[in-house]
């Protein structure tokens, strides 16, 4: 199937042994080509592995790579910026749905330009049940310092005002919707 601007998607994320671990209700295409997809959301419905959800708080832009070991959250909050950045696989699309395999790894970039990497003991403890190869290891590793590197050069979606331009052609889509659903 054909993904194209304004068509709406879910978001599947999975382990690496294949259990859900958590959906997305919805994700409006912003920009899509061989490379990136980027979608948007405000106030979506999230629901995690053991069946409890909740709504997310802010409007997010998400980037989602075709090549890249990482996908990358920009979170509109209320006091600045935030990002969000899974290391996970490329992307795949299956129907309507956006799905990856998501490796624990974590990086949180706030809106000074500070940023943190999360989840270092939740990677080693899956890395050992899941029986993580040598080679995958060596890749998350990797894409987590590429991911850095982007962040620390303030490239792709780090460079300045990225995130607001998605957001705001994300809005122009949503209004054009409305204004046909009339």
């Amino acid at each position: 199937m054909n993904i194209k601007k304004g068509d709406r998607l879910k978001i599947e994320c999975y382990k690496h042994n294949g259990y859900l671990d958590r959906t997305s209700d919805e994700a409006t295409v912003i920009y899509v080509d061989q490379n990136v997809l980027i979608v948007a959301n405000n106030h979506t419905k999230l629901t995690e592995h053991d069946g409890k959800s909740h709504t997310t708080n802010e409007p997010a832009v998400l980037f989602f790579y075709k090549k890249k070991w990482y996908n990358i959250i920009g979170q509109l909050k209320k006091n600045g910026l935030f990002y969000y950045c899974n290391i996970a696989t490329p992307y795949i699309i299956d129907g309507l749905t956006i799905k990856y395999i998501d490796y624990d790894l974590d990086l949180r970039v706030f809106p000074d330009g500070g940023f943190k990497i999360l989840d270092r003991n939740e990677y080693r403890y899956h890395k050992k049940i899941m029986h993580y190869t040598k080679e995958l290891d060596m890749i998350i590793e990797n894409s987590l310092q590429e991911l850095i590197e982007l962040k620390k050069r303030g490239e792709g979606p780090f460079k300045p005002n990225v995130v607001n331009e998605y957001f705001n052609k994300f809005k122009e889509i949503e209004k054009s919707k409305e204004e046909i659903d009339w």
